[in-house]
């Protein structure tokens, strides 16, 4: 049901965040395989208005934090530090390659806000940032899955830090096709383990587990009321979504 080898990475993936949420996205999703078959041009992924893409990473956590987070910003050669910043939060917009589930793979609308902590920005968003580099030098989605994963057995990619983190807490934002906004939610980032240390998706249990046993990463996700600018997360609230 989701790419859990890309879960941030993902998120790894993001890894994907909406997939990690319900099965309806799948079956919105089944005719982006035929839709986006390949890589578009470039330009479709990267955002023209600097300050537009700087905003959008920042509405990924509550503005105390993203406030002083460094941003990121996705550049032809790779992600960019468009803003320094001071208390060890970055923040970035992902696009598709490291957060959406495989039929929105090469989706060029998708853009995905999110802020990580620094033990996370330490471990997995380096992961990210090298998918990202291996996608722009021209790489399939096969032949840079197997990179990362190598990498991460090499020890070439660092093992995930104790409390690594991030914040998904933008309603802005394009998650997939048919499946545009995702739950404010939070991740929590562990070595492989077993999600039942949680209670994750258990009967009743708020927090779901997600286990990528390639790159060694356990995933727990955690919804929250509100989104980061204080409003209620209301699921399907068309007036609160902002493209």
């Amino acid at each position: 049901m989701m790419r859990m080898k890309k879960f941030c990475a993902m998120a790894v993936k993001s890894f994907a965040l909406l997939i990690v949420f319900g099965t309806a996205h799948q079956a919105m999703s089944q005719d982006a395989k035929t839709t986006y078959p390949s890589m578009a041009p470039l330009e479709q992924y990267l955002m023209t208005d600097r300050d537009a893409e700087i905003a959008l990473a920042r509405s990924a956590a509550p503005e105390s934090i993203s406030g002083d987070a460094e941003v990121l910003v996705l550049g032809r050669h790779g992600f960019e530090t468009a803003a320094k910043g001071k208390n060890g939060f970055v923040c970035l917009v992902e696009r598709s390659w490291t957060s959406a589930a495989d039929p929105d793979f090469w989706n060029p609308k998708v853009r995905t806000p999110i802020c990580y902590n620094a033990a996370d920005a330490r471990s997995l968003l380096a992961r990210n940032i090298k998918r990202t580099n291996l996608i722009l030098a021209g790489r399939t989605q096969a032949q840079v899955d197997e990179a990362i994963f190598a990498a991460v057995d090499k020890k070439e990619l660092l093992a995930v830090e104790p409390g690594a983190m991030c914040y998904m807490m933008s309603k802005q934002g394009y998650g997939a096709d048919g499946a545009e906004h995702g739950p404010s939610h939070l991740m929590f980032y562990f070595p492989q383990t077993d999600p039942a240390i949680w209670g994750a998706n258990l009967a009743g249990s708020p927090v779901i587990g997600l286990t990528d046993t390639r790159e060694h990463v356990t995933t727990f996700v955690v919804a929250v009321q509100h989104w980061s600018d204080g409003t209620e997360y209301r699921e399907a609230s068309g007036a609160d979504h902002h493209h």
